[in-house]
């Protein structure tokens, strides 16, 4: 069986830099990063591979709210917490359970 494209890519970042340097570049911890590669992680893999694509290969999104972005910032929005006196944070709390980007959309 083949592995997808977003986990050889992150096989080949982490050949190229330390596994913490690709962590940080994609938002996560070594060690999920390991448990990643080894097949063994428990979380939310969809959301690891969309910050790889993200932040790895160039996918972008197109927020209704910012407008075109790569894909792991979309998801680092998603997790910002709520603050009224930001209005782009305003914005994105409005867009965002709706958005068809939203983390966990099919």
């Amino acid at each position: 069986m083949t592995e997808p494209d977003w986990l050889n890519v992150l096989r080949a970042a982490c050949k190229c830099r330390t596994q913490s340097a690709v962590a940080e570049k994609i938002g996560y911890s070594p060690a999920v990063v390991s448990q990643v590669l080894k097949g063994t992680y428990k979380g939310d893999l969809r959301a690891v591979q969309q910050k790889v694509e993200g932040a790895l290969m160039g996918l972008t999104v197109e927020c209704p709210v910012i407008g075109e972005l790569p894909r792991n910032r979309c998801l680092e929005y998603q997790r910002q917490p709520f603050a009224s006196t930001n209005h782009m944070r305003v914005q994105l709390a409005r867009a965002c359970p709706t958005c068809p980007n939203r983390r966990g959309a099919e």
